[in-house]
Order: structure tokens, then C-alpha cells, then sequence
């Protein structure tokens, strides 16, 4: 369901809009100013902020003008909206210098001077709460119930006070996410970390204010017996992952040799990618997201699949060939690919927004041989399960549309140009959607899957228990959860062995009458080999293994 106020996603039971704090359902919401003491202020009607005591807030700096600001209630909404008074050194919203008066919604951050306010709606512990983002160079005493925090000096060392380095953002998700409902950003290593409820309250007391003995005794006190072994475990683990000032995390690499050279993709950066898909979605695109556009595109895919099928037992076209000639047909391929991996990723960046989430940052990459654009989707880690596999899903999703799109056109079309051109479009999303909704590559389907199964790090863990078992090793301890997803990886690269095998036998003579019979192999063992790659880079070097230990 989208707002009627900012047109993003609102969970159906929700009281307000996530994004813009909109009331909904009939809720009144009242939202509150949190000073930097962490008193909270509602704004309830006028106030007037400065550094006088004739002031509703009297904020004692100099760096605040006698008069710096005001905040009032909108005649229209009853939102509140601050206003600069003519201070020396201006009032900012958001990192934003305001000109004129301007709306304040829940999380804004409200900068007069050197003190920072933040807007803020109080939540109960079961509510999701606000994200707290500490940039590089900054460190924050962080609260257990996720409100508002205050930001403190950096300090320079790790030795006997531990606490964490500048440069991560920490949310608390909804108390539906199940026991791991805490996720901590490294906004310098980007990646990602789930905490539980005690893991968060011993992350609060890593504020380099308290040695360990200190800290011994506080997780003690808090959990009991067991409270030293999980701080003992908290700060192993923040340190292995450098997450500690004064360390610096190790890397750890999956693959290696041909295979990881082959698996890791170049990049090359968009800058301003997120602002201009945020303004995309504003002009429009957010339309995609009423429940009748998203029935049409659920019609349109599923339709689209057995209709693909039938075309290719009806040879209603040729891989790679338009007009009875290859070189056309790979151009148009080539091309189409283009424009349905554009089409994939921003799919991607417009479910972000849509979710009140921006894109970081996009560009070309290339994996494999294949030329790929991407989209940085990391900001859907703070957003509730649901809705972050909805952002994985949204780019399949895109790729089954447009190939039942150009199914359907091809069907419709007479023999000629135009429905050579439809299959190959079609062919080439096809092709996409396996490629990308493969569970054993770190793409959509792997995402998808690991929310699905609530296990962190699945494919990592899933490759060494494979890897094990295929070298003979022991089986004890083995993860029924892991063995699962082996079997479904198993049993999609059988889907796609399905699909390249039925291409090949089908089209081979078809293209051996238009190239030499090698040729016409060659490019139908380049299809193979795209989607086979990512079960041969787990499986040769395992088997190999298990030779050389035979063998010793």
C-alpha cells in the first residue's frame, strides 16, 4: 500500500508512514524534539529556539544565535515545519541549509550551530527503530531501545577500553525479525552484521569509557554467569571483523586461482545514480507499485513462461539469429542484454525507493565474459525481511515481465524481422532470470533464499560443508538447513542443464546450417558453460581434493 503523502510503501497495520511520518488509520502521532541531553520535547505548537532565556528552548552555546530558529504546526496537516530567524550561522535540516521554512518528519536531524536536535517519534520495544549512522571519524554511545544517540570524540586506540571505530550505522528492526533483529553496518568494509537484543546492549558499553574489567563486571551483572563469555564473544568477533578501533579486519576469500578470477566481478562507478532514481520513482515510476500494476506484472510472467516453452517447441525463432543471419542476431542479443540488465537493476533501485530506501551507488561491472550494469542495494539490510526480499525478487521479476512481454509480442507477430527480434529479447531475459535467480552465485536468488531459510552467511557455509563432504571428509555436525540448500542449488543447475540441453538439441542443426558445425558448438558451449561455471568452481576443486587425500 503506498502513502497518499510521499506515494512509498506503508506496512498495512502501520499508524504513520515510515518515510515521510504521515499519520495513518486514523493515528495521531506526536513527534518529539530530543535535545542533545536526550531531553524530549513535544511539538505540540510554537516554539522558539536560541540562546536567551526569553527562548521556549534555551540552548546554552555560542555558537547558537540569541534567536536561531523557530518551529510551528502546519495550518494544512498539523506537521511541524522549522524556520530560520536570521541566525549568524543558518539552520540545516538534514545537511541541508533551509531557506525557508520546512517540514520536519520522524529522524530529521535539526543542526543549529555546533548542536544537533533530532525528530523523533517514541517507539515501543517491539517497533522498529531509527537508524543511528556514525560517519568515519565520529563515534556514538548508542541507546538499547534504538532512539536518538549522542555522538561523542573519536578516541585513538583500542588497548584496555574497547570500543567501536567510526564508520558503521546501527538499526533495530521489527520484533518480528525473530531474536537477530539488530543489524550493524561497516559502512568502510560494507558489509553487514545480525545481533541479538544482549549483543546491542553490550555493543552500548563499548564507548571506550570502561575498561574491561568494567566491562566484565556490567555483563555480568546484566546477564549473569554467561555475560563475560558473550562480551568475550562480542569483542572477538568485532575485532576479527575490524570493527574495533585499533584493528583491522582479515579477508576472506572463497575461491581461488581461475575460479575466483572468474567470479569476481569490475567495476566501474555511476556517480549520483541514487538521486537520479529517486526522482525517477517521484516523476512517476511509483505507479509501478499499485496493486494494479503489480497484478499486471504478475499476469504478464506467469503467462509468459509456458508460452516461451511452446515457442521453442514450435520454432518460432533462432538464439542468436535474426533474418537468417548470426552476426545480426548476436548484435540484437548483445544489445538486448543491455537494456534487460538496465532494466533488471533499476527494477532493483526502484523498489528501494519505494521503501523510502536510496540507492548508494551503480554502475557497470563485468562478470564472467557478460557486461552487467548494478545497482548497490546494501541499504535494504535495514529494512524488515519482507521487504528485503521484495528488493531482491523485484529484478527476476523484471526479467520474467519483459520476457513474457516479448513472448507474447513474438506469438502474436507474423514470420519476419520483428519476431526474430521479439525471441531473441525473449531468449536473452530468460537467460537472465536463470542466471541471476541461480542460488549458487551471490545474486538474486542466493538473497532471496538466505532470507527465506533466516541463515546468515549460507552460501559460504553451505560451499565448506559441501566442499567437505565431496572430498571425503567427515559428515558429524553437518547442517541439515545448509544440506537443504545444496539440494535446491543442485536441483535449479538440473533446470538449467534442462533448458541448455533443450536449446542445443533443438537449435544445433538450425545453426550448423548457418555457421561451420564447430562454430554452431562453440556457441552453444558458451551457453553451457554460463550456466554451469558456478557448480564446476565447487565441485572440480573439491573432487581434486579428494583425489590428492586418496592419494597421500
Amino acid at each position: 500500500m503506498l502513502c497518499l503523502n510521499c506515494r512509498r510503501q506503508v506496512p498495512r497495520r502501520a499508524t504513520a508512514c515510515p518515510s515521510c511520518g504521515a499519520p495513518r488509520n486514523g493515528a495521531s502521532q506526536t513527534l518529539e524534539l530530543v535535545l542533545p541531553d536526550r531531553t524530549r520535547v513535544p511539538l505540540l505548537g510554537e516554539l522558539t529556539i536560541g540562546r536567551g532565556s526569553r527562548n521556549t528552548l534555551d540552548i546554552d552555546d555560542p555558537s547558537v544565535s540569541r534567536r536561531h530558529a523557530r518551529v510551528r504546526l502546519a495550518t494544512s496537516n498539523g506537521a511541524p515545519m522549522v524556520e530560520d530567524l536570521g541566525s549568524s550561522y543558518g539552520t540545516w535540516v538534514d545537511g541541508e541549509r533551509i531557506e525557508r521554512a520546512s517540514a520536519l518528519v520522524d529522524g530529521s536531524r535539526l543542526q543549529l550551530g555546533d548542536q544537533e536536535l533530532v525528530v523523533d517519534r517514541w517507539r515501543d520495544e517491539h517497533e522498529a527503530g531509527t537508524t543511528a549512522v556514525v560517519p568515519v571519524g565520529e563515534s556514538l554511545l548508542l541507546r538499547s531501545a534504538g532512539g536518538p544517540a549522542q555522538r561523542v570524540a573519536t578516541a585513538t586506540g583500542f588497548g584496555q577500553s574497547p570500543r567501536l571505530r567510526s564508520g558503521y550505522a546501527l538499526k533495530r528492526l521489527d520484533a518480528s525479525e525473530g531474536a537477530r533483529r539488530w543489524v550493524l553496518r561497516d559502512l568502510v568494509g560494507e558489509k553487514f552484521f545480525a545481533l541479538t537484543d544482549d549483543e546491542a546492549a553490550l555493543l552500548n558499553l563499548l564507548d571506550g569509557n570502561r575498561d574491561l574489567a568494567e566491562l566484565v563486571r556490567e555483563a555480568e551483572g546484566r546477564f549473569g554467569e554467561s555475560g563475560p563469555a558473550r562480551l568475550t564473544r562480542l569483542l572477538a568477533d568485532l575485532g576479527d571483523r575490524g570493527l574495533l578501533a585499533g584493528t583491522e579486519s582479515g579477508s576472506e576469500t572463497e575461491t581461488d586461482g581461475v575460479s575466483r578470477r572468474l567470479l569476481v566481478p569490475r567495476r566501474r562507478e555511476w556517480k549520483g545514480a541514487g538521486d537520479w532514481f529517486e526522482r525517477l520513482y517521484e516523476r512517476g515510476a511509483w505507479r509501478l507499485f499499485t496493486r494494479t500494476s503489480l497484478a499486471a506484472i504478475f499476469l504478464v510472467a506467469a503467462a509468459g513462461i509456458p508460452l516461451f516453452g511452446y515457442l521453442i517447441a514450435a520454432r518460432y525463432g533462432t538464439p542468436f539469429v535474426v533474418a537468417n543471419k548470426i552476426g545480426i542476431g548476436g548484435l540484437v542479443f548483445v544489445l538486448g542484454r543491455f537494456a534487460l540488465v538496465a532494466a533488471h537493476e533499476t527494477a532493483h533501485a526502484l523498489t528501494m525507493a519505494s521503501f523510502g530506501r536510496k540507492v548508494q551507488s551503480a554502475g557497470l561491472k563485468v562478470l564472467l565474459i557478460f557486461p552487467y550494469a548494478y545497482v548497490d542495494t546494501s541499504e535494504a539490510w535495514f529494512e524488515p525481511r519482507r521487504r528485503r526480499i521484495a528488493v531482491s525478487a523485484a529484478g527476476p521479476v523484471s526479467d520474467l515481465m519483459l520476457g513474457g512481454t516479448f513472448a507474447l509480442a513474438c506469438f502474436a507477430m507474423p514470420a519476419g524481422l520483428l519476431r526474430d527480434v521479439c525471441f531473441q529479447l525473449a531468449f536473452a531475459a530468460y537467460l537472465g532470470a536463470l542466471f541471476n535467480l541461480n542460488p549458487l552465485l551471490e545474486r538474486d536468488g542466493y538473497q532471496i533464499l538466505g532470507d527465506l531459510l533466516k541463515e546468515p552467511a549460507l552460501r559460504r557455509r553451505a560451499i565448506l560443508q559441501l566442499r567437505r563432504r565431496l572430498a571425503g571428509g567427515p559428515q558429524t555436525g553437518d547442517s541439515r538447513t545448509l544440506a537443504r540448500y545444496g539440494i535446491f542449488a543442485l536441483g535449479w543447475t538440473a533446470v538449467a542443464a534442462v533448458f541448455a540441453g533443450a536449446m542445443s538439441l533443438r537449435y544445433e542443426q538450425v545453426l550448423a546450417g548457418l555457421l561451420p558445425p564447430a562454430a554452431a558448438w562453440v556457441l552453444l558451449a558458451a551457453l553451457w558453460t554460463t550456466l554451469l561455471t558456478p557448480v564446476l568452481a565447487i565441485v572440480v576443486p573439491s573432487l581434486r581434493e579428494r583425489r590428492r587425500v586418496r592419494e597421500a
